[in-house]
């Protein structure tokens, strides 16, 4: 996987850089080829991760089952994969290409 993003037919795989306890929920940049995200839930318990995937599926426009973490369940790097997603947010719009059919 080269930059933040990639997509895997219909799913787009996302790395993420984490950053919990933050003010607002937001994304912020691409640092060191992951998606910086902010989130307003603290690190425990899973919250935190709990609180990104549903982050995730309003931005994408896509019900909380159609997002999945899939590396980084106690780290601030993490991976997410988007089942079919519906919406690319305004911010993302200029990074994200759409796939190649």
């Amino acid at each position: 996987m080269t930059g933040f993003y990639e997509w895997q037919g219909e799913a787009l795989v996302l790395r993420i850089k984490a950053q919990p306890k933050a003010s607002k929920d937001e994304f912020c940049d691409v640092l060191d080829n992951r998606l910086k995200t902010r989130i307003t839930a603290p690190p425990v318990d899973g919250r935190a991760n709990q609180h990104l995937l549903k982050f995730l599926a309003r931005q994408f426009k896509v019900r909380q089952s159609q997002v999945e973490l899939l590396a980084g369940d106690t780290s601030r790097d993490k991976r997410f994969i988007i089942h079919a997603p519906q919406h690319i947010p305004d911010c993302l719009q200029s990074r994200i290409k759409p796939p190649a059919v």
